[in-house]
């Protein structure tokens, strides 16, 4: 029988039943939400709400109350810290009971208790949009010539502006690539130097030290074809090169011209000793003739 049951005892003894609600609310105080059942969190929204009312006044004695139900310091900071500057201008309803899906073991009712000012996303702080009629607010709500010519003056000005900062930070940015393009060519530019007065001594080394005469054909070698190389970049060099080429490909002309010259000439040659060789023939019969003439006779 239930004959004045006020409160749902829960299954449990008086001090079993306390030192639970206990604990249960200084886990809601230190994770501001906690999954129970239905029934546990009924009974935990009565034991705490009192509680948290009475930390709005934060002094030594409300502490030492809450505490006589707590019984844990870090709970009691941070109710009288955070927890009671959140709710500083609620009037009760610290708490809110978000029911769930029944439990797969008992098929219990279960449920989240949690803080009303905790959920983002149950806030009332957003702004809210003021509802106007057509009727009697259009008259009122109808902007003057001022206001109109107004606004667009003080958009332009911010467009400017906004112009001008950006013109700025892009001239800014060019100027620091043109500081670091002038400041690699100046490192190029002694890095070259300090070759070639690398190249200058190493080659006064070699000549000091250069007592082998390998050593003096390479220095040699050095020196004509650096002559060569700077001879080569003037245009004077180049014409010259050019009339030595012009001068070579003539002697190769003539010289191709030489053989085919010799050719003829012996050709000439062998044609005449061919005429010759005849009348010399006709001659030395002739006078054989005669001889054998003059041997008859006798």
């Amino acid at each position: 029988m239930r004959h004045g049951k006020k409160f749902n005892h829960l299954g449990r003894k008086a001090a079993h039943r306390k030192a639970m609600l206990a604990n249960m609310a200084c886990s809601l105080i230190e994770h501001k939400r906690i999954k129970t059942t239905i029934a546990k969190a009924k009974a935990l929204r009565v034991y705490i709400e009192p509680l948290l009312t009475k930390s709005k006044n934060d002094t030594t004695h409300s502490r030492r109350t809450v505490f006589s139900y707590l019984k844990q310091k870090e709970a009691i900071t941070e109710l009288f810290g955070d927890i009671a500057s959140k709710i500083a201008n609620r009037p009760g309803g610290y708490t809110r009971i978000l029911k769930l899906s029944n439990r797969l073991g008992d098929n219990a009712e279960m449920c989240f208790i949690e803080l009303v000012d905790y959920n983002e996303d149950y806030t009332t702080d957003k702004p809210k949009r003021k509802k106007t009629r057509r009727r009697g607010g259009s008259k009122s709500e109808v902007p003057t010539a001022e206001t109109v010519v107004e606004t667009p003056v003080v958009e332009a000005t911010e467009v400017v502006e906004e112009t001008t900062d950006t013109d700025s930070e892009e001239v800014n940015e060019v100027v620091e690539t043109t500081e670091i393009v002038e400041e690699k060519v100046e490192e190029n530019v002694e890095e070259t130097q300090t070759e070639q007065t690398e190249i200058e001594e190493t080659t006064e080394e070699k000549k000091a030290e250069g007592s082998t005469p390998e050593v003096a054909e390479e220095v040699v070698e050095e020196k004509a074809e650096e002559i060569v190389e700077e001879e080569s970049s003037t245009p004077e060099v180049e014409d010259s090169k050019e009339e030595e080429s012009k001068t070579e490909e003539v002697e190769e002309a003539k010289a191709e011209e030489k053989p085919a010259v010799e050719e003829a000439s012996e050709v000439k040659e062998e044609t005449e000793v061919e005429e010759e060789t005849p009348a010399e023939e006709e001659k030395t019969e002739e006078a054989d003739n005669s001889e054998n003439k003059e041997e008859k006779g006798e």
